[in-house]
């Protein structure tokens, strides 16, 4: 039985151990066939058109994981922001670990995804939210709202800055493949602040499968500053799927940082509801081996006078193979948009590949958009002048790679988590800088 018939024939079973509402049951269950009727993702499709699944879907995964696993934070204290006090919102094999967590009801629910979806008191939010903005016709995308259950809830009320970090980690710790379905619900309230930093991280070497979707909500004026750093083991692989809605004159800046796993696909998806709005998407991709990321974005203006800034960088060694697919979307009511888009990439061996394609599509005449991309390999002079200088030529190239990364590693806001990903990308590269950017 392959993948696709055990999930469609285990849906019954799902919901028997879930409690659900007939209102949830509906959704569930037309989302399971346009599941049905679209299956998997392949290349035949524009937008997998560089990306297949086939290799990872003949793998045996088990769909119901148990954590049957005692871990202990010493063993993964790693994965997560230690110079910081944080919320945290821990599950392993898709399951919620109380004992790793630290969540709260105090002014603000940081909880999880089940309860709210069970809850009497989260119906409104789970009516109003819930399903709202995800893409009716992406085949994973309804695959997970079939089997949503678990995952992080996040909803801060009105004019409330959070004070710390808000900390999502997935852990895996399995000896047989696996498949996990996290889905998260972000609603941020007007004039409300949140840090959020989502990781995905595998524990053993069994091949693993996560699909995950997030929603995230940000009411008018609302500032959401939200990380994903995926730097998993070789044998995990990674679709997720992200939607962001924006009310008038808010901010969402989603960061992506691509360092490590075997296939990682980035869905980004962006709908402007409201006038002067900001999105900001940007990310760094540092990869090797045989290793594979593909970053696919889109920014729907749909309201006058907003922006957008896209900017993403990728290094690509080895045989990696890197993937962007950017669509600014303009529509005609969207007068004085202001859009960028750009993607640059350092190619440090011949048989890396790269796929890239920014595109726009504007029906507004009154806008200011621009797009580009840039593919080439490190800078011959700069390494020899570096190198007059006495720098060695594996410092020097990994000080011009760090030059090349600034750009988007200088707007973290959060400053261990920036320190993190300078240490991290030192690792990937090699070096001790003796320095944090």
């Amino acid at each position: 039985m392959d993948l696709k018939e055990k999930l469609l024939s285990s849906f019954i079973a799902f919901e028997q151990r879930v409690d659900t509402d007939s209102q949830l049951h509906d959704i569930r269950t037309e989302a399971l066939k346009v599941f049905e009727e679209k299956g998997f993702p392949t290349k035949k499709e524009e937008a997998w058109k560089y990306t297949s699944l086939n290799a990872v879907l003949n793998n045996e995964f088990s769909i119901f994981p148990k954590n049957d696993e005692a871990i202990e934070f010493k063993e993964v204290k790693k994965y997560f922001l230690n110079d910081v006090d944080t919320y945290k919102l821990v599950f392993i094999n898709g399951v919620f670990s109380s004992h790793l967590s630290s969540t709260t009801h105090d002014g603000l629910d940081v909880c999880l995804m089940s309860s709210a979806l069970t809850k009497p008191k989260y119906k409104m939010i789970i009516d109003t939210y819930f399903n709202q903005i995800s893409d009716k016709n992406d085949s994973l995308t309804n695959l997970n709202t079939a089997y949503a259950y678990e995952g992080a809830f996040i909803n801060i009320p009105k004019s409330t800055v959070v004070a710390k970090p808000i900390e999502i980690v997935y852990l895996t710790h399995h000896d047989q493949p696996v498949f996990v379905q996290p889905r998260n619900l972000v609603i941020v309230g007007e004039n409300a602040h949140v840090q959020i930093l989502e990781r995905h991280q595998s524990l053993t070497s069994a091949p693993v499968l996560t699909n995950s979707v997030t929603e995230i909500f940000a009411q008018k004026r609302a500032i959401v500053d939200y990380y994903k750093l995926q730097n998993d083991v070789q044998t995990a692989n990674l679709v997720d799927n992200t939607y962001a809605a924006q009310k008038q004159e808010s901010r969402v800046l989603v960061h992506t940082f691509s360092f490590g796993g075997n296939i990682t696909r980035n869905n980004l998806n962006f709908h402007h509801q409201g006038e002067r709005i900001d999105s900001t998407l940007k990310g760094i991709t540092l990869i090797g081996d045989k290793q594979h990321v593909d970053h696919y974005t889109l920014v729907d203006h749909a309201q006058p006078n907003c922006e957008s800034h896209q900017n993403y960088k990728g290094i690509y060694d080895d045989r990696s193979t890197g993937v962007f697919n950017g669509k600014i979307y303009v529509e005609k009511i969207a007068q004085k948009t202001d859009a960028f888009q750009q993607n640059n990439n350092i190619l440090l061996s011949d048989k890396a590949t790269l796929n890239t394609k920014p595109q726009l599509e504007i029906f507004a005449d009154d806008v200011k958009c621009s797009h580009g991309c840039t593919i080439g390999q490190l800078d011959e002079s700069a390494m020899f002048y570096m190198q007059q200088r006495g720098i060695p030529k594996k410092e020097a190239r990994a000080l011009l790679m760090y030059a090349f990364t600034d750009e988007v590693l200088s707007s973290v806001a959060i400053p261990d988590l920036k320190n993190k990903l300078s240490r991290v990308i030192a690792t990937k590269l090699g070096v001790n800088m003796g320095f944090e950017i």
